[in-house]
């Protein structure tokens, strides 16, 4: 469903609330807070395009392409760079840690078939942002953090639907509530650290298992 657009105006602000979450994931340089920032508006962005019909008012300007740049950099580039300059992997090891994920998201990327018809993601969606923020937050070892990085960038490549919470066709409402909620609870940590609540840490990991244990249950029932 979409709404009367009374111009290319209209088209653009949603096109802006874009590029926007591209500068707030420049600011993830700078601190943690400009991805959590971005990551609630990229649970918007794509429904707001639609929404306004900016293929149709602004054919020429490819907003997908614009999409996959600014997540690109928003959810690989900052991230894997914060891990990379805050020490977070073995010595003599942060190089290739450091490229592993920048490599295998940069191929997952560029498949075709990253998305599925039925609005789901092929294989890890390269959430490198939510691994930053608790291998910055949580006691990981230098070496639990390398593993969980290799780890998740095989997934990239591994044959595994996730969900796609903007889009999914089952549990949207849930997942979507959830996520802006858990979005929110990141958001103090960063807010107060060096006195962020390790137990609050803990506690958020309650999203993310229950976006892994949702995929892999609606992989493996069914995803009609």
């Amino acid at each position: 469903m979409g709404c009367l657009v009374n111009g290319p105006g209209e088209a653009r602000e949603a096109d802006i609330a874009l590029a926007v979450a591209g500068v707030t994931g420049f600011l993830g340089f700078v601190r943690l807070a400009g991805g959590a920032i971005a990551l609630l508006i990229d649970c918007s962005d794509g429904a707001l395009a639609r929404a306004v019909g900016v293929k149709r008012v602004l054919p020429w300007f490819d907003g997908t392409r614009l999409d996959d740049i600014i997540d690109y950099l928003t959810y690989v580039l900052v991230p894997v760079v914060l891990l990379h300059e805050a020490a977070l992997f073995p010595q003599g090891m942060a190089t290739a840690c450091a490229a592993a994920p920048l490599l295998a998201s940069a191929y997952g990327f560029c498949r075709t078939d990253a998305k599925t018809a039925d609005h789901y993601f092929r294989g890890f969606p390269s959430y490198w942002n939510v691994v930053a923020f608790y291998a910055f937050f949580l006691p990981l070892s230098p070496q639990a953090t390398a593993a969980w990085v290799l780890g998740l960038s095989l997934l990239v490549f591994a044959p595994l639907r996730f969900l796609y919470p903007s889009r999914a066709p089952r549990l949207r409402g849930l997942t979507i509530t959830l996520g802006v909620a858990w979005a929110l609870v990141l958001a103090v940590p960063v807010f107060v650290m060096p006195a962020a609540s390790r137990a609050l840490v803990w506690a958020s990991l309650a999203y993310p298992a229950y976006y892994l244990g949702t995929s892999l249950w609606l992989q493996f029932v069914g995803r009609d």
